[in-house]
């Protein structure tokens, strides 16, 4: 099992796979500042799953999340940090390789990048959404890959 280096690594290497391969399908543009975002959701969703156990990957990732929540705030967007903050905390919830271990939070945790963006915000071109939500994913799975879940 890698540590959070060789998941940082496994996601950066997923996520680039992504965006490459999203350019050549022309599903994605070369807009450097969404493909940047689109890594950092893929470099998320590679350390969610240990967030649920006191490891460097946890400390990376809620510092992010401070920075991210903090931003938020800072641009007066309240809702967003509020719901940052609420799922921040959900794992908590269990234990290590519990249920942030498992195919079914791979595509239900980070379903709120979509759901809240209609649901809250009435969003109606939900494409850039859609676009972070799979690069959750796919970091989620670089990481479950890693683990040997899938084995």
């Amino acid at each position: 099992m890698p540590g959070y280096r060789g998941h940082l690594a496994g996601g950066f290497f997923f996520g680039i796979m992504g965006v490459v391969g999203a350019i050549m399908l022309g599903w994605l543009a070369q807009d450097p500042l969404e493909i940047a975002g689109l890594i950092g959701f893929c470099l998320l969703g590679a350390l969610f799953p240990d967030v649920d156990t006191d490891s460097k990957g946890q400390s990376l990732f809620y510092s992010l999340m401070i920075f991210v929540d903090a931003t938020l705030i800072y641009l007066k967007m309240y809702l967003w940090a509020a719901w940052l903050g609420l799922f921040a905390m959900l794992p908590a919830i269990g234990h290590h390789r519990g249920w942030t271990h498992t195919w079914w939070a791979m595509l239900v945790v980070p379903l709120p990048i979509i759901l809240l963006s209609v649901v809250l915000m009435g969003i109606q071109n939900l494409e850039p959404f859609i676009r972070l939500y799979l690069a959750f994913v796919l970091g989620y799975f670089s990481h479950l890959m890693l683990d040997g879940e899938f084995t």
